[in-house]
């Protein structure tokens, strides 16, 4: 029996659009031959619903759920093609569903959970409402204290875990970090190639001011410090008190922030731009052959 990797099954889902179930038989009766599997799934009907899970799914919603003792929470991305698709009352028992099994088992493996069923379900969901549905991602937060906030119609979900301090308090940071979007919890946390993209745009800005060389280099460490700043969730000043900063909050507190998750509904995903009247008239020129 040919051994069919988990490599094999994703790169014949982005050759297909097809569920990733599906591949992975394909390929087990292909005796691992790619252009085989392609050439069977062509024959059969599912692959129906591969035009439709070729094509971008970039709306949806992100959910979140904390367990009743705030030691754990789980938050989950469920991407539909449209708003209006992401509003149907399907689609929710579909993302609700998903979010159960993510919370339950702790498990945030997508390809896990629709290997456990959930694929199946999807490609029945996607056949039903004319629309390609794909589980994005999702993640389990523990700690001392987590808890979570979801804002703006189920487009924006954070989730927060202290050392210290208490849900009110966890939630109040992740409505901040909703709202304020940082990139780390501290200074220290910034990523090396982060700094060095900025410094090397502030330099070039500096050396067009026609400035001596030692008020440059002090321009740019300005600079960098107030990006720094601006970027790290523990200087931004609290969204529901701007005199004073979030990290004021947590010491008064007495906590501190281990890690946060931040989603928000279509983020990173590049959506195809169309044009309705191009695509209604390739439709139509279609139907005539």
């Amino acid at each position: 029996m040919a051994n069919i990797t988990a490599g094999m099954v994703k790169e014949l889902r982005e050759r297909t659009g097809l569920g990733m179930m599906d591949c992975k038989k394909a390929l087990v009766e292909a005796g691992g031959d790619m252009e085989t599997a392609i050439e069977d799934l062509r024959k059969a009907s599912g692959l129906k619903a591969a035009k439709k899970a070729g094509r971008t799914a970039a709306e949806g919603v992100v959910l979140t759920k904390v367990a009743e003792d705030g030691s754990y929470a789980a938050v989950l991305e469920v991407n539909s093609e449209t708003d209006f698709v992401a509003r149907d009352d399907n689609f929710m028992a579909f993302a609700n569903k998903t979010m159960d099994s993510v919370f339950s088992q702790k498990e945030s493996d997508i390809a896990k959970l629709l290997e456990a069923g959930l694929e199946t379900e999807r490609e029945a969901l996607v056949q039903k409402i004319g629309e390609n549905i794909n589980l994005r991602r999702a993640e389990i937060l523990e700690g001392d204290v987590v808890d979570g906030y979801v804002h703006s119609n189920n487009r924006i979900a954070v989730l927060v875990a202290l050392k210290g301090g208490n849900a009110d308090l966890a939630r109040d940071v992740a409505m901040h970090i909703a709202a304020v979007n940082p990139m780390v919890i501290r200074g220290e946390d910034v990523p090396k190639d982060a700094l060095d993209k900025e410094r090397e745009i502030f330099t070039a800005q500096a050396q067009e001011s026609g400035k001596p060389a030692e008020i440059i280099e002090k321009m740019i460490e300005g600079r960098i410090r107030k990006y720094v700043a601006e970027i790290t969730l523990v200087e931004q000043p609290f969204v529901k008190d701007p005199d004073t900063k979030v990290g004021a909050l947590l010491k008064n507190a007495g906590a501190e922030v281990v890690s946060f998750v931040r989603y928000e509904v279509g983020e990173g995903i590049e959506k195809e731009e169309v044009d309705f009247a191009e695509e209604v008239a390739a439709q139509a020129a279609a139907a005539k052959k």
